[in-house]
């Protein structure tokens, strides 16, 4: 039994419908011409979500991706240092003092997952740190993403690879030139390690484009595409609330007419109650301009790691 077969045999109320049926319309979605805009937050490439969403990408579902600079970095460490990285079985029972031991091992843990320090952060770092001189020489700028992308353009870390690199979805998404928007990237490893560089005169700031140059590309490749666009809110934070505001943007701040996203749905385990951008529900963004009314929505309220994986599967009736 496929994935689609199973979903629809088993998946019929509650969380487990409303998957069901958000996948059933983002595949008739998909099946008339439209594409899929992701937004990742939260620690999607540390859950290896690259397993299910490189094929998206590889099979030309993907329009764009939104990540937060944790996400663009995390997809590249596990590639490089995965078989240093140490899984916590029973890490809800872990002691203060349990994790300043993992400290003093160099591994930072995110949740059940720890990142290594040395064959991670810093066997990127000097790759990165290079082309960031180079482009400070020249008087170049770029986007915080073009240097990731142009790293695993060049070849050079392929020696390297620990993880399957058809599970990655950073590398899928190099090799075809996604598009790409990391708002906020200066929070993240990199983004501290380069404010670092830039305090110690080694880097020159403007070699790093801005967020404002981001939404700016955003807004001329919103208006650029042919297709319908399909929103996807993996999480919530700046990571979904940045690029789904370029609609209202154009529209509103421009006065143009641009059409709205076209299909939305998001997987969140966060409540609107608490006034979070991350809960807020669908009929809320149409107070701001960015869906319509009629506008197919869908709300998912479940783990992202678990729910995503099964709605990439269910459109790939893998």
């Amino acid at each position: 039994m496929s994935i689609r077969s199973f979903i629809e045999e088993h998946y019929r109320h509650f969380n487990a419908g409303a998957l069901a049926d958000a996948a059933r319309s983002l595949q008739a979605f998909l099946n008339d011409g439209g594409r899929l805009f992701v937004t990742l937050a939260g620690a999607m490439s540390t859950a290896e979500l690259g397993r299910s969403l490189a094929p998206m990408i590889r099979a030309g579902h993907i329009a764009g991706i939104s990540c937060t600079g944790a996400n663009l970095e995390e997809d590249l460490f596990n590639l490089v240092a995965h078989s240093s990285y140490e899984r916590i079985e029973d890490w809800r029972s872990l002691s203060p003092e349990d994790d300043a031991a993992l400290l003093e091992r160099g591994l930072n843990r995110v949740t059940d997952t720890c990142i290594p320090e040395e064959e991670a952060f810093r066997k990127v770092e000097h790759h990165l740190l290079e082309r960031w001189q180079i482009a400070s020489q020249s008087g170049q700028s770029h986007s915080p993403h073009h240097y990731f992308y142009d790293l695993l353009q060049s070849g050079v870390l392929e020696s390297e690879f620990e993880a399957d690199p058809d599970a990655s979805w950073l590398l899928a998404a190099a090799r075809c030139e996604l598009p790409l928007f990391v708002p906020g990237w200066e929070d993240s490893t990199m983004g501290n390690i380069f404010a670092a560089r830039c305090i110690e005169q080694k880097v020159d700031i403007s070699c790093i484009t801005s967020g404002i140059d981001y939404m700016v590309k955003l807004a001329d490749w919103y208006e650029q595409s042919s297709t319908p666009l399909a929103f996807l809110q993996i999480g919530g934070g700046i990571a979904g609330d940045f690029p789904i505001c370029v609609v209202p943007m154009l529209n509103q701040d421009l006065e143009r007419e641009t059409p709205l996203w076209s299909w939305f749905a998001q997987i969140s385990e966060s409540s609107p109650s608490y006034g979070g951008y991350s809960g807020a529900p669908p009929n809320e963004k149409i107070t701001w301009g960015k869906i319509a009314p009629e506008t197919p929505k869908f709300v998912i309220e479940s783990d992202a790691s678990i729910v995503a994986p099964l709605l990439f599967a269910y459109v790939l009736d893998a």
